[in-house]
C-alpha cells in the first residue's frame, strides 16, 4: 500500500507503522486488548511495561490507524492494528505464525501468493464505528498492491469452553469448511474437531450472532475456515483459521472489499 490513505475524518491516519514509537503502541495496544481485557499470556508477555510481543513482531508489516488527537508519547495514539506477514518473509524466517498450531502443507503447496493475518484488534473507544472499515481498506490496498491471491490467519472466540462453544464452531464446520485444496488442519496434537453437534441439529440463524464480529466480516467476503479448531489456554482464546481466496470472491464481495472512502495518497 502507499504509505498513507486519506481518510474523511482528519484525526485518523492509516499507514504501516514505520517507528519505533508507532510499533510500541501496537503492542501497548495489544497488551490492553489481549491480556487486560482478555485475560491472555504468552512467553514475551511483559506485564510490567505493558506490552503484548511475540517472536514475529520484528518481521512483520502493521497497518495502524492512529488518532492524531491522542498522545504518541504516551504510546496511546494507534487505535487499531493488523499484523501482516507475506509468504516471501515467512520462508525466510522459517515459517508463519500459524505453523504452531496448523498445518499449512495446502496452501504452501499451492505456490500461490500468501499473506497471514494476525493479531488485530481496536481500541474499546473505536469499536463499533470507522475503525475496521478502515482496517479494511488499508488491508485490501495491500493485497492489490502484491498481488497476493490467499489471505489466511488465526482468528479467536474468547474463552477455553467448547462446550459454550459448540453452536458457532458446528456452524463454521458444516456450513464454510475451505475447499480441499485449501484446507489447513489443526496439527493432530492440538486437533479439537467442530462437528459438535449433526448438520440438522445447527441453526445458522442462532449461530452466526455467537460468531466474533472479526469471523463474520470474513466469511461475508467469501471466506473459509480451517479444519478442527485449537485451544490456546495461555491466551484464554479457541482459534479457528480462516483462509480467503481472492479469485473465488464474488463481485458483491470484490466491491465491498476494495472500496474506498478516501483517495489514496
Amino acid at each position: 500500500m502507499s504509505r498513507q490513505i486519506v481518510l474523511e475524518e482528519p484525526h485518523l491516519r492509516l499507514c504501516l507503522a514505520e517507528s519505533e514509537q508507532d510499533r510500541l503502541a501496537v503492542q501497548r495496544l495489544r497488551y490492553e486488548v489481549f491480556v487486560a481485557e482478555l485475560g491472555g499470556d504468552g512467553d514475551l508477555v511483559d506485564h510490567a511495561n505493558r506490552f503484548e510481543r511475540d517472536a514475529f513482531d520484528p518481521h512483520v508489516d502493521h497497518l495502524v490507524l492512529i488518532d492524531t488527537r491522542r498522545h504518541a508519547a504516551a504510546l496511546d495514539h494507534v487505535v487499531a492494528v493488523y499484523r501482516l506477514l507475506p509468504g516471501q518473509r515467512a520462508a525466510a524466517i522459517g515459517g508463519f505464525y500459524c505453523d504452531a498450531e496448523y498445518d499449512l502443507a495446502p496452501l504452501i503447496r499451492s505456490g500461490r501468493r500468501l499473506l497471514e493475518l494476525g493479531r488485530s484488534c481496536v481500541h474499546r473507544d473505536y469499536r463499533g464505528g470507522t475503525a475496521m472499515f478502515h482496517l479494511w481498506n488499508g488491508l485490501a490496498e495491500y493485497v492489490l498492491a502484491r498481488d497476493i491471491e490467499v489471505l489466511f490467519g488465526v482468528a479467536s472466540f474468547h474463552g477455553t469452553d467448547i462446550d459454550r462453544l459448540r453452536l458457532p464452531l458446528a456452524y463454521l464446520h458444516h456450513h464454510h469448511l475451505a475447499p480441499p485444496e485449501l484446507r489447513v488442519r489443526v496439527r493432530e496434537e492440538y486437533f479439537q474437531p467442530m462437528d459438535l453437534l449433526p448438520r440438522d441439529a445447527v441453526d445458522p440463524a442462532r449461530a452466526r450472532p455467537q460468531l466474533p464480529s472479526l469471523i463474520r466480516g470474513y466469511l461475508r467476503l467469501g471466506g473459509f475456515v480451517g479444519e478442527g479448531a485449537f485451544v490456546d489456554r495461555p491466551f484464554n482464546t479457541t482459534d479457528v483459521c480462516l483462509v480467503m481466496d481472492t479469485a473465488l470472491m464474488s463481485q458483491r464481495h470484490r466491491s465491498y472489499y476494495t472500496r474506498r472512502k478516501g483517495p489514496a495518497g
